[in-house]
């Protein structure tokens, strides 16, 4: 049953672009077989190394469907970096068998995960967060819940939601900056509104993608990220992909 659902989805991705899977190759990390689902987002191999599957964020859907699509498998792993993180974890994109596309392609895809914006490379994460699209357009897993994107409106909804990896969208009313921090201002009230806050570190990525902060003023923007604040709620933001632009018409929760 489970290699069944994975060829039914893994086919629904191809045929519908072919993009979600090239991007996203890397250079080999070995292969293994799954020998246990750790948690929503780590498996370990027969050979005992334990493996993270980078580029997502797990909803409450992910672990149920990762042991679905993986226990007792052979993958195969990729990625830029195969050190281990200070958990002993290797960071890794998963691939069953010879197929192109990866595992949290297919997880995003069913709405069975969010995209964590870690991966830097601009076309691998313009292909995941293709997949993420795809699951949001359709309503698919946790995106069918009217709740799943907060909005930046509602700011203690928001708030609610401290220490979780949380998808917001609104209107930036104001970009200020304060000593190193800028701040992308959702609401009137500084103190109580909801703000993504940028360091001065963050910039240069920032530069270098063509975005200036200030222009973001006045625009719709999603952001995502670890919800933090103890009066008004914020997200620190450290990488470019955690920032997307919206359409002007584009309806709340989809970006094609």
């Amino acid at each position: 049953m489970a290699q069944r659902r994975f060829l039914i989805v893994a086919f629904l991705l191809v045929a519908a672009d072919a993009a979600f899977a090239a991007p996203c190759q890397f250079e080999s990390q070995g292969e293994g077989r799954v020998a246990a689902i750790v948690d929503a987002r780590s498996v370990r191999l027969d050979d005992g190394r334990e493996i993270r599957l980078i580029g997502i964020e797990p909803t409450a859907t992910t672990k149920h469907a990762l042991a679905s699509l993986l226990a007792g498998r052979d993958v195969a792993l990729r990625g830029s970096d195969d050190t281990p993180d200070r958990y002993g974890r290797q960071g890794a994109l998963v691939f069953l068998g010879e197929n192109d596309t990866s595992v949290q392609a297919i997880l995003l895809a069913e709405g069975d995960a969010m995209v964590s914006a870690e991966i830097t490379d601009k076309d691998c994460a313009a292909a995941l967060m293709a997949s993420e699209a795809a699951a949001r357009r359709q309503k698919k897993g946790s995106w069918a819940d009217p709740s799943a994107i907060k909005n930046a409106e509602s700011p203690d909804d928001i708030l609610a939601g401290i220490g979780r990896f949380v998808v917001v969208e609104g209107k930036v009313l104001s970009v200020k900056q304060a000593g190193a921090m800028t701040y992308l201002n959702f609401g009137r009230n500084w103190t109580r509104g909801f703000a993504a806050a940028i360091s001065k570190r963050a910039l240069p990525a920032f530069e270098n993608a063509g975005i200036t902060l200030k222009s973001l003023e006045n625009k719709r923007i999603r952001v995502r990220g670890w919800v933090e604040g103890t009066t008004g709620p914020r997200i620190d933001i450290r990488l470019v992909g955690q920032v997307e632009l919206l359409g002007a018409n584009e309806p709340t929760g989809v970006r094609p």
